[in-house]
């Protein structure tokens, strides 16, 4: 909340979120997601993204892998051919979400719609 009243209210250059979903695109089996309040980057707490779910049509997620590329995350699950959504930290205390910008905020939960 700090760094969002210095940001917003005092009008100082700081990054005052962690990422935040803005859009996605369908590419073939994986979806590309971008995201606004990046900072300086994207990055990952850890090893390997964690927490990302994706489906298809039927409406089923299932555990996805998902990678940084420049600005974007791609998520992808080689069973799932035609995806249509992605969810990242869709759960009541999201434990294992580690995706942050390089000023160390976290993103926020969510979910994409078509």
């Amino acid at each position: 909340m700090a760094l969002w009243a210095m940001n917003k209210v005092y009008g100082e250059d700081v990054v005052c979120s962690g990422p935040i979903y803005d859009h996605m695109e369908i590419e073939g089996n994986r979806i590309r997601l971008y995201f606004t309040h990046i900072g300086s980057g994207l990055t990952v707490k850890g090893k390997e993204l964690k927490s990302f779910l994706i489906s298809k049509s039927d409406g089923v997620y299932v555990a996805a892998k998902a990678q940084i590329e420049r600005d974007t995350v791609v998520v992808y699950q080689e069973d799932v051919n035609e995806p249509v959504s992605v969810r990242y930290a869709w759960a009541d205390n999201p434990e294992e979400a580690n995706l942050y910008n390089k000023e160390w905020l976290p993103a926020s939960p969510f979910v994409t719609m078509l």
